[in-house]
């Protein structure tokens, strides 16, 4: 059954890599091409010659932006189906369609949203290339920082239910999983590379898409996934309650 959802989850995340492709191209690529245009003005103003580029941006925003977005739903597809066959045995009485979409707001929360918060999407020609590095070391200690606070909120909310009940133990791990990622958040330095006169609107506008593209990843794993996984699971077993009473 584990081999069925991740190949399910995989092909899931196909489909959500090119729908989420489908925005981007349609709503972050001319906020990328708006910015590349402020940057290769500043260069003009300060006689600086353009950085010779080694993909044409054609390429960047076809071909390039399709397979990085589809290898990447894939790899989630993937990932997220090992998740859901390993959370859906404990779920008690979920629904599998249920337990889909809850995964994927949780993910959509650790993985994107909270480190999104702390240190959000900027155009490529924003900020300096030599904190490149460390820009991404912080962004992606962020990420971890929140799958692991989501996974200890999880667990401290099932230690805390036979105790408290179920709402108030949700109540509970939701507080200290807020605590806990707002004290990471206050600690971890913060990053302003965004140049003065950059456009307000063009960074807003990127920042926006960059969510919907998410939004449109996560919301297509967690829908479909979870409406192709219910529907099989409720076929397999009406064939197991027909072959039952065949044999009866």
């Amino acid at each position: 059954m584990v081999g069925s959802f991740l190949l399910r989850g995989m092909l899931v995340g196909i489909v959500a890599g090119l729908l989420a492709f489908g925005f981007g191209r349609a709503f972050g690529e001319p906020q990328v091409d708006r910015a590349i245009a402020f940057e290769d003005q500043l260069s003009q103003e300060k006689g600086e010659a353009p950085e010779p580029e080694l993909v044409s941006r054609e390429v960047q925003s076809t071909i390039g932006l399709l397979t990085a977005v589809v290898v990447y739903g894939t790899a989630i597809g993937g990932l997220f189906a090992l998740v859901f066959a390993f959370a859906y045995g404990r779920a008690g009485s979920l629904r599998p369609r249920t337990v889909a979409v809850l995964l994927a707001a949780a993910a959509f929360l650790a993985v994107y949203l909270i480190p999104d918060l702390k240190y959000p999407a900027n155009p490529p020609s924003v900020g300096v290339p030599e904190t490149i590095g460390y820009r991404t070391g912080l962004y992606f200690f962020m990420v971890a920082f929140s799958i692991a606070a989501l996974a200890f909120a999880v667990t401290l909310g099932h230690r805390l239910a036979a105790r408290f009940g179920g709402w108030n133990a949700t109540l509970l791990a939701g507080a200290a999983f807020i605590i806990v990622i707002a004290a990471a958040q206050a600690l971890l330095p913060d990053i302003n590379e965004v140049p003065a006169e950059f456009p307000a609107v063009v960074l807003w506008q990127f920042r926006v898409a960059s969510l919907g593209i998410q939004l449109v990843l996560w919301g297509t794993l967690g829908l479909l996934f979870g409406f192709l996984t219910e529907r099989s699971l409720a076929n397999r077993q009406a064939g197991a309650k027909a072959a039952q009473l065949r044999h009866s």
